[in-house]
């Protein structure tokens, strides 16, 4: 016991529980900007804005839009690849966004 004593006891346990304090609110703090994130809406547009996408910032895809004039029936694959570089774009986007939100 004296060897324990000579070690501090249990003193330690107040830092112990300064870090557990931290990390829970580092753990709030982290739900709190996912919250915000879900709520954030990310926009990217290709083509000239042919086609439109709106996604949350907790990748929700929440909106899409062609113009009329980038539904050719003589060429499906331009309207196919234009909607494909949208999401991209707004998943890169809201990607991102999220690095610079969430400390991870």
């Amino acid at each position: 016991m004296a060897n324990f004593q000579k070690m501090g006891g249990m003193g330690g346990g107040g830092n112990m529980q300064a870090m557990m304090r931290q990390a829970q609110e580092m753990q709030k703090q982290i739900e709190k900007t996912k919250e915000e994130l879900a709520e954030t809406v990310i926009e990217a547009s290709v083509g000239g804005d042919m086609v439109k996408v709106e996604m949350t910032g907790a990748y929700e895809l929440i909106n899409l839009k062609i113009k009329p004039e980038a539904l050719d029936p003589e060429d499906p694959e331009m309207t196919e690849d234009l909607v494909i570089a949208c999401v991209n774009e707004v998943i890169n986007q809201v990607s991102e966004l999220r690095k610079q939100r969430l400390p991870m």
